[in-house]
């Protein structure tokens, strides 16, 4: 009897304690210290602890190495963990370490942007590896209380850094989470995709936020952000016209990256360089790579890191988690929904709990187990499960194709008319179509999920779709645009995106804020520009008139459109401000003038002959 009631009162004591943890708590059981780390070729890379005092056992260290700060800086300024679900890390005395990475905020050298991974590197040479090489190596020597086992995680640019950790080959990095890495900046990632430029993230990074200003010695005093002359940012690009004048207001600032992207207009030895997957052999510590479905920045950069580790490190002990989620989403404790769009329940809590404290509390301190989390743990929208695979693709997905068809119909049976046939509008760069809806002030994280009625009813926007759905379509994979065209000049854009249309009566619940009646959900979007076609490394123009194939890889997606639901597909040839606008000729886009920018006249052929499709990855 006494030992039930010993049980029952450890139980409770447990639980009290676990959810008593805040600021005085924190305080009094962590104890903070601001270190520099020497690298190997002298520079010192300033460092924040946060360390247990309690000193009954031995603690894995969780580092973060980031360019975003490791604020607030002083030891006695302590960075709010209690307030995130890092409680669950500090109830296991996790030594929590950030980094300034080198050339940013308080560490000394010189800052590189994605600075290239170099496997053979000698003497003193270093690059991201090798410096986290170094971190880890000195605090495994001089931080009291650790157990010898470091973790390292983190989030978008932090997810780049936590890749090229994987790389190190450190013995005591025992666990590694690249969560929405920036991969490649030129094919899919934050700056560019197929050789789009995104013009909006990347110009409000480098020189709204200041990102991309110069540092010339260490502070801890960052950028100040740059006023515009509107907030109304369709108004703004559109304004300002061809990119030169964007160049202007960078140079104006000393922003001279932005300068270097404007003279790397194709997929040259620079970007190749800073293709974070080149270097993904021989990876030692158990990865899990975390994205979101609906990752505004980084959708590509999570699912390429995945491929690129399994293909070139077949033995690595290797994961991958995709949940419904923004960028981030899964780090916010709530992931209940993406603007208008429900998933039937806290989908980024469950991820914490079940996925990542798992996973870094096995590998780290040897407790609980890691037999429930599988190859891939992805979450699918539409039917709203999360869903344990032993693969990704998982097995019995067939890549069905989809026709456009006449009528503006979608039909899983190929055009059997001989007669040449087409849609065809006019894309128009004074009158771009917009990537969301209304007056915005910023790049919404929402236009992932968002409704598509807005543009459905625009001349210069095509859509197809299926008739009512009779039974649930589920895809798992990547999605293939194969389009047959034809262009009056010689170069457009080509945006695809593959949508769920809902019931005309559909709605969660009574209280909808928003008409979900025929919502038209964005599952997924993504953009060509026609002369990177065939190869981003050598741009062709095309040949007016001519029928050309227009082929290209939309990000996977994990999506059940559900029976009662149709099929939709859009086509059409600018996406702005989220990407700049296309000239619609031939020509160095970064270096154009306003009055190169035409009209083009677009054709998408589906006759028998020349059937634009799309090819589906489903699951059978």
């Amino acid at each position: 009897m006494k030992k039930c009631i010993l049980i029952v009162l450890l139980f409770v004591c447990s639980n009290l304690f676990a959810q008593t943890i805040d600021s005085t708590w924190f305080v009094t059981h962590y104890t903070k210290k601001e270190i520099y780390i020497p690298m190997r070729d002298g520079v010192k890379l300033f460092t924040s602890f946060y360390i247990p005092n309690d000193s009954s056992e031995k603690h894995p260290i969780l580092l973060t190495r980031t360019p975003y700060s490791c604020s607030p800086y002083g030891e006695s300024n302590y960075k709010k963990y209690w307030l995130s679900y890092f409680t669950q890390y500090i109830n296991e005395g996790y030594i929590f370490v950030t980094q300034d990475v080198r050339g940013r905020w308080m560490s000394e050298g010189d800052f590189a942007n994605v600075r290239p991974f170099n496997a053979n590197k000698k003497g003193k040479e270093i690059d991201e590896a090798s410096d986290t090489y170094d971190a880890i190596d000195w605090m495994i020597k001089n931080i009291p209380g650790n157990n010898g086992n470091v973790g390292v995680m983190g989030i978008s640019y932090p997810g780049f850094y936590s890749t090229e950790a994987a790389l190190s080959g450190h013995p005591a990095l025992k666990a590694v989470s690249p969560q929405a890495p920036v991969t490649d900046w030129f094919a899919g990632d934050d700056f560019h995709h197929n050789g789009a430029f995104f013009a909006m993230d990347a110009y409000e990074f480098y020189i709204g936020r200041g990102f991309g200003k110069p540092r010339p010695n260490p502070t801890t005093v960052g950028p100040k952000a740059k006023q515009f002359f509107t907030n109304n940012k369709y108004d703004y690009y559109l304004k300002t016209g061809a990119l030169p004048n964007l160049t202007a207001v960078a140079k104006a600032d000393s922003v001279w990256f932005w300068d270097t992207v404007m003279n790397h207009p194709t997929y040259d030895a620079f970007w190749k360089a800073r293709n974070a997957r080149v270097g993904c052999y021989n990876v030692k510590p158990a990865v899990m790579v975390v994205g979101g479905l609906f990752d505004a920045e980084d959708c590509f950069g999570a699912w390429q890191t995945f491929k690129a580790i399994e293909k070139q490190s077949p033995s690595t002990n290797l994961r991958i988690v995709e949940g419904p989620w923004y960028h981030g989403q899964w780090a916010s404790k709530k992931g209940f929904n993406l603007g208008n769009v429900q998933f039937g329940s806290n989908t980024a809590e469950w991820y914490e709990q079940n996925i990542e404290f798992p996973f870094f509390n096995y590998y780290l301190k040897g407790k609980g187990s890691v037999d429930s989390l599988n190859k891939a743990t992805i979450f699918f929208t539409g039917e709203n499960e999360w869903h344990k695979l032993a693969n990704w693709p998982p097995a019995g997905v067939k890549m069905t194709d989809i026709y456009l068809d006449d009528n503006k119909q979608l039909s899983f049976s190929k055009p059997t008319a001989a007669k040449q046939s087409f849609s065809e509008y006019i894309s128009d760069p004074a009158h771009p179509v917009p990537y969301a809806e209304g007056e915005l002030s910023h790049r919404t994280r929402e236009y992932m999920t968002d409704d598509q009625r807005f543009v459905s009813r625009r001349t210069d926007v095509l859509s197809f779709e299926t008739n009512t759905l009779t039974e649930d379509v589920t895809l798992a994979g990547p999605v293939i645009a194969d389009l047959m065209v034809s262009l009056s000049t010689t170069d457009a854009d080509f945006v695809v995106k593959l949508i769920d249309v809902f019931p005309d009566d559909f709605k969660y619940s009574d209280t909808d804020t928003y008409l979900m009646n025929g919502y038209q959900m964005l599952v997924r979007a993504e953009i060509m520009r026609g002369k990177f076609r065939n190869s981003l490394e050598k741009p062709e123009p095309f040949v007016p008139g001519k029928i050309t194939r227009v082929k290209y890889e939309l990000p996977d997606v994990a999506h059940t459109f559900k029976k009662g639901h149709k099929i939709m597909v859009q086509i059409q040839s600018s996406w702005f401000p989220l990407v700049d606008r296309n000239p619609q000729q031939f020509l160095d886009i970064y270096h154009a003038k306003d009055s190169d920018f035409i009209k083009c006249d677009i054709k998408v052929y589906h006759d028998s002959n020349n059937a634009s499709k799309l090819v589906l990855p489903i699951v059978k």
